[in-house]
């Protein structure tokens, strides 16, 4: 039986191995964009349609498929009752769409990684049951009649779930159906364990993102620091007292959870965390309704960031300045007591706007004295912004006509010289980026076989009208 980290490798690779077959990069993007949200709604039908009881291990798995932030067993629980039968991919259409125009069988071929996946999440519990193998052939065959009602190009041959039901547990992986029966083949290459980065690499990593150069200054000295304490108590002298706990305050979009989760694994690397990893959440995952809950609630998302860092966005929601009898202030009592009990395991990294973090951290003499550490995110500048925007272009596989840029470079800069307390900063640059995709797709969709260079650039019809 494979764990969530086996189930996380086999699923990128059966993915990443049906985008690398998809000529069109429109296409690559709307599949990587939907796959891991989409595949984790059919873990909860699969789930539910097996009737057997959800446990902390389907919790691993569901948050293996790329939850943020991860899911608690709790709230699994509840996800997995409300959840219907296996839904229909939110690009299905679209490639269904793009097969019509271009004679591709891109629809058909994702039925066998589809497949693959959904029999994987099935094993979550050791057994593929034949009330799982049933929903799974129930979506299958309505996706293939889908093809065939509309004479879509592509091998015929039905997939069948059935020799996959399983009464011992089921085998790490299932055996993926012949190449010569399908026409998707997964990866060749064996799989490795992924090698974790060193300290010079993650450093490399923080220093590549655009902008933040006091952030980084403030990370490197921060790092050097802890690295000098663990020399000083390798050689037995003295260490004072350090809070690592920090502060991030600065508007959105500015790169606080991307830090954070840079700094996680900073630290693991250096000895201070034994995992690494980062646990985001908000007011809404640690608060409960209830009188007693909170406490409980705020509990387990601790114990999921023993070895990490627990990152809490808008942590001033926890201290609303109106309702000193408000839930909230039971959280933090809570995160107080486990900075105390696991100080040398966790790290807790609070967020929000500048002004709003001053009084949320004045509010409880606990939280001054454990935070005591703040990195300010300035805004992105105009220059800035058009970076990230070159930065998604390139991993996207798009590139930026010279008229798209000047009118990239005057929205930007605009935007930043006219910004205000709920400027979005990367957040505004990614929405940009989005609707001049969604655009070209617009003005693409029309024209007679376009060509690779046309699929990759965003004119200035693209950009739009300011």
């Amino acid at each position: 039986m494979m764990d969530a980290r086996q189930l996380q490798t086999e699923y990128q690779r059966l993915l990443g191995a049906f985008r690398r077959q998809l000529p069109d990069p429109g296409l690559r993007l709307a599949v990587g964009q939907g796959a891991d949200e989409y595949f984790r709604q059919c873990a909860l039908s699969v789930w539910k349609a097996g009737g057997t009881p959800v446990t902390p291990a389907h919790a691993d798995w569901y948050n293996a498929l790329g939850a943020e932030p991860p899911v608690l067993y709790w709230e699994l629980v509840t996800r997995t009752d409300g959840a219907g039968p296996i839904p229909e991919p939110p690009f299905w259409q679209r490639l269904k769409d793009y097969d019509k125009r271009t004679g591709h069988s891109t629809a058909r071929r994702f039925l066998t990684p589809l497949s693959l996946v959904l029999v994987l999440l099935a094993g979550a519990d050791g057994q593929v049951s034949p009330r799982e193998a049933a929903a799974i052939q129930t979506c299958l065959d309505a996706l293939a009649a889908q093809c065939d009602q509309e004479n879509l190009p592509g091998d015929r041959t039905p997939i069948s779930i059935a020799q996959y039901i399983t009464q011992t547990p089921a085998p790490s992986a299932p055996q993926p159906v012949k190449p010569s029966d399908r026409q998707l083949r997964p990866d060749p290459e064996p799989q490795t364990e992924e090698k974790e980065p060193t300290l010079e690499e993650l450093l490399a990593q923080l220093d590549e993102l655009c902008g933040l150069e006091k952030v980084k200054a403030d990370v490197h000295s921060l790092i050097n620091l802890v690295k000098v304490r663990k020399l000083r108590e390798e050689a037995g002298l003295p260490v004072p007292p350090m809070s690592l706990h920090l502060v991030f305050q600065g508007n959105p979009g500015t790169g606080k959870t991307t830090v954070a989760r840079l700094l996680a694994r900073l630290y693991k690397a250096i000895g201070v965390l034994s995992r690494g990893q980062l646990v985001e959440v908000d007011r809404s995952g640690l608060v409960a309704g209830y009188v007693g809950q909170t406490a409980l609630k705020t509990s387990e998302v601790v114990q999921s960031a023993l070895g990490g860092v627990l990152f809490i966005d808008e942590a001033y929601a926890l201290a609303p300045q109106d309702n000193p009898n408000d839930f909230g202030r039971e959280a933090i009592e809570v995160l107080l007591k486990a900075m105390e009990d696991h100080r040398k395991d966790l790290i807790v990294i609070v967020a929000g706007y500048t002004d709003l973090m001053g009084n949320f951290i004045h509010s409880n003499p606990g939280l001054e004295s454990r935070f005591n550490k703040y990195l300010t995110f300035e805004d992105y500048d105009g220059e800035q912004l058009l970076e990230i925007f070159h930065s998604l272009c390139r991993k996207n596989g798009y590139t930026l006509a010279p008229a798209a840029e000047e009118l990239a470079r005057e929205t930007f800069q605009r935007l930043y010289e006219t910004r205000d307390k709920n400027f979005g900063n990367a957040r505004e640059v990614r929405n940009r980026f989005e609707t001049a995709i969604a655009r070209q797709a617009d003005r693409l969709a029309g024209a007679e076989n376009p060509t690779k260079e046309d699929l990759m650039e965003l004119t200035a019809e693209d950009w739009g009208e300011e």
